[in-house]
């Protein structure tokens, strides 16, 4: 394309200048408009939803508990137990602590005295080594008592200084990026040798709570699947003014507060509650075997499939509302019985609702904390439970940021999955 005509005369705007420079201006302010309408969101995604995360996976790697100490007051940081990291550089992995070893740590727990930060460094250790903070802080309260052979003061104060766990720990720690809070995450931990091992079997507990979450959201959502279907159906073939109506009682827990609607059952579900009561009354039940559906799975799996069920719900009645009833007709009229029908012409043009309602439900349940904390007690709470733990009692944030991470990469995998085998391209939410 040029700017000239078939005589050879240049094609100019009313103003003179030439059209194709016009129309790559216009073009190019077009773009910058579009920019600058989308930028608010833009910038709303990026400090709201990528920076947290962002944050999040850098703490799950970073921890300066052992090796910076800053002031709550002034914001001043100081680099402690720089004597001991400096003899880890030194002296490869497997070295013997010596005196010299000892020395540095002296040094060391003299520094953490007058910083008031024998606490901090102590806690970094006990992440890994349970104990280690009161040998941190009674060690730093005689630390400018202690008098060469160093090795032997320490030691007198607690042999537990000896321990090769103890000095393989703070080498870990010695740097602010370990990988350490994922192996705690899975279970693992690092042994004397700095090989991969599992922890005890007493202390086996973020797998089996990873299980526990990935197979109560799979029943949740197969849950809410077996029970949004025909409610769907029905919505979704009824005459619209009737349909409308209904859908406000599909609406209507959106305008509850969740832990309203918690509480309630937990109200309906304990042993003395309405479901139990009416059970006893009615004879089905003695008054001695009420059900215990409250501070388990039970109560957790039924309180949230409840919770979740609208959000299935909806995505199926957007993708049943147009398909077009003459179908299944013209199967049945042409001999096919009402189950073939409905199995060959109609259910697989639900299968994008039914996709996108099962990824909603599956990823909310993943990670819903309210209502297994309510309702679930030991036995029914998730893996968001106890990142919540470690975020708000232990202030173990490192493995809390990891525990979340793992968490984040499972929903992605199975994203991506989704995507494999149905088609990130088929899913309607409405």
């Amino acid at each position: 394309m040029t700017d000239s005509t078939a005589n050879g005369e240049m094609l100019t705007t009313a103003d003179g200048r030439p059209l194709k420079a016009a129309l790559a201006k216009a073009e190019a302010h077009a773009k910058r408009r579009a920019f600058l309408l989308v930028l608010p969101l833009l910038a709303f995604i990026l400090i709201t939803f990528v920076a947290p995360i962002g944050q999040m996976l850098f703490k799950s790697v970073n921890n300066e508990g052992f090796t910076v100490h800053e002031d709550l007051g002034t914001g001043v940081r100081t680099p402690i137990m720089t004597n001991i990291a400096a003899w880890f550089d030194e002296n490869p992995l497997g070295t013997d602590p010596g005196e010299d070893a000892y020395e540095a740590l002296a040094k060391d727990l003299v520094v953490l005295r007058e910083l008031k930060a024998p606490g901090q460094a102590g806690t970094r250790i006990n992440y890994e080594l349970s104990g280690s903070r009161s040998m941190f802080t009674k060690a730093a309260r005689k630390a400018k008592k202690l008098k060469p052979p160093y090795k032997e003061a320490i030691l007198d104060l607690d042999e537990d200084w000896g321990s090769p766990k103890l000095w393989q720990v703070m080498r870990g720690a010695s740097s602010s990026f370990t990988s350490n809070f994922y192996l705690a995450a899975a279970d693992r931990q690092r042994d004397e040798n700095a090989k991969v091992v599992m922890v005890n079997e007493n202390r086996q507990v973020y797998v089996k709570l990873f299980m526990r979450t990935l197979n109560l959201s799979l029943l949740i959502t197969f849950l809410t699947f077996v029970l949004a279907y025909p409610i769907a159906h029905l919505l979704a073939t009824l005459p619209l003014r009737h349909s409308n109506l209904l859908m406000i009682l599909v609406l209507l827990p959106f305008w509850t507060s969740l832990l309203v609607r918690t509480t309630s059952w937990m109200v309906l579900l304990q042993s003395q509650g309405v479901v139990n009561d009416a059970l006893v009354a009615s004879g089905i039940l003695g008054d001695e075997n009420r059900l215990q559906m409250m501070y388990n799975r039970t109560g957790t799996v039924i309180a949230m499939t409840h919770i979740l069920l609208p959000f299935m719900v909806l995505p199926l009645y957007s993708v049943m509302r147009p398909i077009n009833p003459s179908y299944v007709r013209a199967a049945r009229s042409l001999g096919a019985t009402s189950w073939t029908a409905f199995r060959r012409i109609y259910f697989p043009q639900t299968v994008p609702g039914i996709g996108a309602g099962a990824l909603l439900v599956f990823i909310l349940s993943v990670g819903y904390y309210i209502t297994p904390a309510l309702v679930g007690g030991a036995d029914g709470q998730l893996i968001s439970n106890l990142i919540a733990f470690h975020m708000q009692k232990s202030l173990n944030w490192s493995l809390a940021a990891a525990l979340a991470a793992l968490l984040l990469g499972g929903i992605l995998i199975l994203y991506w999955l989704y995507d494999r085998l149905v088609g990130i391209d088929n899913l309607k939410l409405g």
